[in-house]
């Protein structure tokens, strides 16, 4: 059994996080979730956690239901964190460090290994920043599980849509 921290960032993308809770809990694995606040606009907390069967950490000043401050005893619970979908605001915070929420903080602290789904528009995925930031991840020891082709949320079709869940599943091992 794999501990599985999954990250949900402020994406349309979201709703397919929660198939990818059931892969992981169809596995056997243990799974717990994070949630930026703005991916609560998008899914609320309660989906996940009915899914993961534990509960959804959102708030990063939340007081801590053990005596170490939530971001650290989830990046020591975590066997991989998987980030999905990771938006390009996201990853930009990753890959300098920048710890201004929860799921950041978390990303910060840990050492396990680290998988992430980008899900954006196909110019904020084609920008030479988004581009310098995953360089500067898969260079840190980063999976990234490129998006694919098609029709995006906002209308245009090209690069962005998050890779569907089985396929982040896959990319996490066994």
């Amino acid at each position: 059994m794999r501990r599985i921290l999954l990250g949900v960032t402020g994406s349309i993308a979201a709703y397919k996080a929660a198939e990818l809770v059931r892969l992981f809990i169809r596995n056997g694995d243990e799974v717990q979730v994070v949630m930026t606040p703005a991916a609560c606009a998008f899914v609320q907390p309660l989906t996940f956690q009915t899914l993961s069967r534990n509960p959804v950490a959102v708030e990063q000043f939340a007081p801590p239901a053990a005596w170490k401050p939530e971001h650290i005893s989830l990046a020591d619970w975590a066997d991989r964190v998987v980030v999905a979908p990771a938006t390009a605001n996201t990853l930009a915070k990753m890959r300098y460090g920048l710890a201004d929420n929860l799921l950041t903080a978390t990303l910060l602290a840990t050492r396990a290994p680290v998988v992430v789904a980008p899900a954006m528009n196909t110019g904020m995925w084609e920008s030479a920043v988004t581009q310098e930031n995953l360089a500067a991840l898969r260079a840190r020891g980063v999976t990234v599980v490129e998006p694919g082709d098609g029709e995006l949320a906002c209308g245009v079709k090209g690069k962005g849509r998050m890779m569907e869940p089985e396929a982040i599943f896959a990319a996490c091992g066994t």
